[in-house]
């Protein structure tokens, strides 16, 4: 009996603990983020004089 209850003590005794814990500083994201862009139209001849002489409306 008293085997039984040492080793029920020693095997609670190794059991693993979890423990969750906020950290003490904020967690900061830095994005150095730079977006460039080209955009590149093509326009017909036919169109382009559409659209210098009488205009878009």
């Amino acid at each position: 009996m008293l085997v039984m209850l040492a080793l029920i003590l020693g095997v609670a005794a190794c059991t693993p603990t979890v423990q969750m814990q906020a950290p003490k500083e904020p967690i900061t994201v830095n994005l150095n983020v730079k977006i460039q862009h080209e955009i590149y139209v093509k326009v017909d001849k036919d169109v382009d004089e559409l659209f210098g002489e009488k205009g878009l409306f």
